[in-house]
């Protein structure tokens, strides 16, 4: 059984991806969305909607077995939207008393590490697309456990760098 502890680490974690992602996903130009960096790349829309899987699978085995959906993007607003839906799903089910089916540390080291890195390839992609965003020193974010929605606090300029 995962200690109270160890749920407030997936939390913050949760929360993380929702302040990295959001920073990622704002002020994107909406042609980005289709945007691939070569042949056999994923677009960033098909990234965000693999994102969702991975929330959605992290979910299902935090509650009882592993269900995989393999999602058809949807329009990029639509998929920004669902990826908040799926994160604060997962957050409330972290908040309550419901026992985790599967160990915490299988939820953090798949789904939700992959998340990350998947993250951090719609930030190269930006970059990449002509778009990019401000790095950030993460260590000094304003990272709120229980915030996983697209209205995350604004980096600290001080801590922005290009």
């Amino acid at each position: 059984m995962a200690s109270l502890s160890e749920r407030a680490f997936l939390r913050h974690v949760v929360a993380t991806l929702a302040y990295r992602c959001a920073k990622t996903l704002r002020g994107a130009p909406p042609e980005f969305a289709t945007w691939r960096a070569a042949e056999t790349t994923r677009t960033p829309v098909e990234i965000l909607a693999h994102i969702g899987d991975l929330l959605d699978w992290v979910l299902w085995l935090a509650r009882e077995k592993s269900v995989w959906n393999d999602s058809e993007p949807l329009p990029w607003v639509e998929e920004q939207a669902r990826f908040h839906a799926a994160l604060a799903a997962l957050d409330a089910y972290l908040a309550s008393d419901a026992p985790l089916a599967t160990p915490w540390e299988k939820l953090f080291q798949g789904g939700l590490a992959d998340a990350l890195t998947h993250t951090g390839q719609l930030a190269m992609l930006r970059r990449m697309h002509g778009a990019p965003m401000k790095g950030e020193s993460y260590a000094r974010a304003d990272i709120a456990v229980g915030r996983v929605g697209p209205e995350q606090a604004p980096a600290d300029p001080k801590f922005e760098f290009d």
